[in-house]
């Protein structure tokens, strides 16, 4: 009996290789700009059929922007962030290792994405030249913390109560109520 107890794995057929676009998460029918796309990057992306508007008009599903420099995506992204929708996705490529004289790395990106107030998530190889970054709108109340970049100054909130403070805060609500009426804790 040489069959039993051997793997399946061989035996059912594989399912096919994601495309650059099913593993980016875009969905047909997006609504999407392209900025500055290489015409071989979008061939290996192999997107499906989307609404592709050469305006930025309105709000957007998925965008993309194509740099070789920190100083193209200063000059580009913020204009980007500012139409992409609440849940939508901005992707950031650049040459890999330095290629076409490109002054940008993961951190440089990272550090202008967070300046302009989008937090990263997903990095791949859209093809052998470019990579590329997704960047969304953060979640409320979420910390983000990421050595490479930091949201912009914002005004100064107070000081969150210590914690012991904050239990004594507890044990008083519940003996005058007899149960913790309000959130005690600090977000």
């Amino acid at each position: 009996m040489s069959g039993v107890g051997t793997s399946l794995r061989g035996m059912v057929n594989p399912s096919p290789p994601r495309t650059v676009a099913q593993k980016m998460g875009i969905k047909a029918g997006a609504r999407a700009h392209l900025r500055d796309a290489p015409a071989s990057a979008v061939a290996a992306m192999e997107l499906p059929e989307l609404e592709l508007l050469a305006e930025l008009t309105g709000e957007f599903d998925y965008l993309h922007l194509f740099v070789t420099t920190q100083e193209r995506m200063r000059e580009h992204f913020g204009a980007l962030r500012d139409r992409l929708r609440p849940g939508g996705a901005l992707w950031v490529s650049w040459p890999k290792g330095g290629k076409l004289g490109s002054d940008l790395t993961i951190k440089s990106v990272i550090a202008i994405g967070y300046e302009r107030n989008l937090v990263e998530s997903t990095c791949l190889e859209i093809d052998e030249v470019w990579s590329g970054l997704k960047f969304t709108h953060p979640k409320p109340g979420k910390r983000y913390a990421n050595s490479y970049g930091r949201f912009p100054a914002r005004r100064a909130e107070p000081a969150p109560a210590r914690l012991g403070d904050a239990r004594r805060r507890v044990v008083t609500t519940r003996r005058r109520a007899g149960k913790c009426r309000v959130q005690c804790f600090p977000p």
